[in-house]
């Protein structure tokens, strides 16, 4: 009888596991299969240059329910998220290192992709004279417009004239291939400033591809011509800061002049790229999306997140996937570090603000252009110096030790400005220190340069013209 149990059993026992194996085996087949679908599976074709993100969401609901939850994320972390921030509110010194630029107006921190298209249209930096080529990586329309009339063309047209057309804001068309999903560059100035270092961006891998999509807008460029306002990358020489110091240098890109000083200064972008590179995430070979869009999945299915953001909002995701810590350590560290990191801009930043004060000072007690030659040109270089770093998002954690030492060489530079205007003042018998104005607030520091402001324009203005007597 025990024989024929324990038969009987064994027999019950191999039917439940084969069962239980068929059920694991359908279920694989099952999820292999789903994931399969929803990768190639177009609801409705995607016809070229559809900037409508919800056309696409159709067939790509996951990464597009995920890509509007950037709709109302206003998370902010200590030094960046993607709610309101206001830079010259929480660093006034900024108004007096742009005066008679448009970011002493105005510069917020950028609230994420769903509000780009929005926010560049309000931004009080905008006026009647601001170009086109201010669209360019604000909105899926843009590939569009490019391909209808040319990219020099767009480029040269004034802002308002694209206004009724720019509808939608960053999007799927911006990275993605309507007919196979493929990532793809769909701006011209990246492939050009790969072409001019000799490099085929035809080439670059599927993983390269996840940083260089965002290479099209997360970088340093300038508008090149006076009409033309094309946009372009200055990265003939590298990307290194000094690289973008030689190139500028050679061309005699100027983008305006300070109000107080009289420099001829540069206005860094947002190099996020090029620092990045230099990072050990990198060398690594870490891409932008595996930290900003860090993969997840739903029943079974593993897509990209596409809800991008700070990857301190999405830790387990994004960290945790190399870094063996806790969330508090990870957190922790990362802040640390870019507190550290503050610090050292806020030293520069005072640096540079008190050299164009006591240059403005020097010009008040009579110095010449040709004595302030030297003066000026190392504040244009310790500020541009200091916005390859200020500019850069992530508060100095994609490359730490390189923008630590860019920083240094910024405040060296600022540091022998101020040596020499305080030389040049001696000169004059002049050796009481420059009376610093009171810029503590955002409002008392544009007020301050106001005037400086003012009488820049009144100088550089056209005179009437004459109206000839009947």
């Amino acid at each position: 009888m025990k024989k024929v149990a324990t038969g009987w059993f064994v027999l019950i026992g191999s039917a439940v596991g084969v069962f239980a194996l068929g059920l694991l085996a359908s279920s694989i087949t099952e999820r292999r299969s789903e994931q399969a679908f929803s990768r190639v599976q177009f609801m409705k074709p995607i016809k070229e240059w559809e900037s409508d993100n919800a056309v696409w969401g159709a067939s790509f609901p996951r990464e597009y329910n995920s890509w509007e939850a950037t709709k109302n994320d206003a998370t902010l972390t200590k030094y960046g998220g993607s709610g309101f921030r206001d830079y010259l509110k929480e660093r006034p010194s900024l108004v007096l290192m742009w005066a008679g630029y448009a970011f002493a107006k105005e510069y917020n921190a950028p609230r994420g992709h769903y509000h780009a298209a929005n926010d560049v249209q309000e931004t009080g930096r905008r006026n009647e004279t601001t170009p086109a080529t201010c669209w360019t990586c604000k909105s899926p329309d843009v590939p569009r417009l490019m391909a209808k009339d040319g990219p020099n063309e767009f480029y040269k047209q004034k802002f308002d004239h694209y206004a009724g057309e720019v509808k939608n804001t960053i999007g799927c068309a911006d990275c993605h291939n309507n007919e196979t999903m493929q990532l793809q560059i769909s701006r011209p100035a990246l492939k050009e400033a790969f072409d001019r270092m000799g490099k085929d961006i035809t080439k670059a891998t599927h993983q390269e591809m996840r940083s260089l999509v965002c290479a099209q807008c997360h970088v340093e460029y300038y508008f090149k011509g006076k009409e033309e306002k094309y946009l372009t990358f200055p990265w003939d020489d590298g990307m290194k800061a000094e690289d973008m110091e030689k190139y500028y240098d050679r061309v005699g890109h100027v983008d305006w002049t300070h109000a107080i000083s009289g420099a001829k200064m540069i206005k860094m972008q947002h190099p996020d790229y090029e620092v990045f590179q230099q990072g050990v995430h990198a060398y690594r070979g870490v891409s932008c999306a595996d930290c900003h869009m860090p993969y997840k999945s739903e029943g079974g299915i593993k897509f990209t997140d596409h809800q991008v953001r700070s990857p301190l909002e999405n830790i387990a995701n994004s960290c945790q996937v190399c870094h063996k810590w806790s969330e508090d350590e990870i957190r922790g560290r990362v802040e640390g570090m870019q507190t550290s990191h503050l610090q050292m801009l806020a030293a520069v930043e005072e640096t540079i603000t008190k050299l164009h004060l006591e240059i403005g000072d020097a010009i008040k007690i009579g110095a010449t252009d040709a004595d302030l030659e030297k003066s000026r040109g190392l504040v244009s270089k310790a500020q541009m110096y200091w916005d390859y770093v200020a500019a850069n998002n992530g508060m100095g954690f994609h490359a730490p030790q390189e923008t630590a030492r860019v920083l240094n060489k910024a405040l060296k530079f600022a540091s022998e400005g101020r040596l020499e205007t305080q030389l040049l003042r001696a000169k004059r018998g002049v050796l009481d220190p420059v009376q610093l104005p009171d810029y503590s607030t955002k409002e008392l520091a544009q007020a301050y340069i106001k005037p400086f402001v003012d009488a820049q324009k009144a100088k550089t203005a056209e005179p009437p013209k004459k109206v000839a007597a009947k």
